[in-house]
């Protein structure tokens, strides 16, 4: 919503809040009732609410957040929903090969889980003729827990980034937050079907450590531990499809000026 203050898209968005200092937004909570009439006619929902392991423990919450909203939307005739998952729901991978939205998920840890039980939750809304596009999120670059850890690092406290045997560090799919308003404006208003599922990442993997270099942060090599995991990343094929990607929606340096731009905008 920040960025989209600046560049707003070619259509009106209408921002939802639930707090009283949210007096610019439409007053609804999805789990308190219907979307208010005074909302009008809306063409696609985009529902980025969730809970997240950084919010505490009701994790399970997304399942009835996400039943909530589509009852919401169904009501309203709203017939295109953006639901947001996350790329938790494949688990660990197998080999380095990018995680396709064909392969079959097998969370490790209860965030994951739920993701995948409230996409499975969207099965009966789908058979009442809405389309739910499902985006399977991988990092998103400022709400992530390398550079958020990295606000605090110093000379006397470093970044940890683990080392592997080859002499590099992790790498994993990530978006820049302008790039993900930007590619979300695009899924809301494509002309055609969705999929309903769909891997949201740049096109090329970023290696964290480059990432915390490009934010200037301090930050440390340490040995990697035995169960660490290289490489975990996204094949953004089906995404590519639907949207066209700058080359440097993949830069690191690119993804740190737009989290700075975001963060500045505050």
């Amino acid at each position: 919503m920040r960025y989209w203050a600046t560049e707003p898209p070619q259509a009106t968005v209408i921002r939802q809040g639930r707090q009283p200092e949210d007096a610019d937004a439409l007053r609804w909570d999805p789990l308190r009732g219907p979307i208010p009439a005074e909302c009008g006619a809306v063409d696609c929902l985009i529902a980025y609410a969730g809970v997240t392991p950084a919010h505490g423990s009701m994790l399970d919450l997304n399942i009835a957040l996400a039943e909530a909203t589509l009852a919401a939307a169904y009501a309203a005739g709203i017939s295109r929903v953006l639901l947001t998952s996350s790329s938790a729901v494949y688990g660990v991978p197998s080999s380095d090969v990018s995680l396709c939205e064909t392969d079959a998920p097998h969370p490790i840890n209860a965030y994951g889980r739920a993701k995948l039980a409230m996409e499975a939750a969207c099965a009966p809304w789908r058979g009442r003729g809405m389309e739910i596009c499902c985006l399977r999120i991988g990092n998103v670059a400022g709400a992530d827990v390398l550079l958020l850890n990295g606000l605090a690092a110093g000379p006397q406290n470093p970044l940890r980034i683990d080392c592997f045997a080859d002499g590099s560090g992790p790498v994993r799919s990530y978006i820049g937050p302008e790039t993900l308003a930007r590619v979300t404006a695009a899924l809301a208003a494509h002309p055609g079907k969705l999929p309903d599922l769909l891997n949201i990442g740049a096109p090329e993997a970023v290696a964290m450590a480059g990432l915390a270099s490009a934010a200037g942060m301090e930050w440390r090599w340490q040995e990697a531990p035995q169960a660490a995991i290289q490489r975990i990343t996204l094949d953004i094929t089906r995404l590519a499809s639907l949207y066209s990607f700058a080359p440097s929606d993949s830069d690191p340096v690119e993804m740190i000026r737009q989290w700075a731009a975001i963060r500045g905008s505050s």
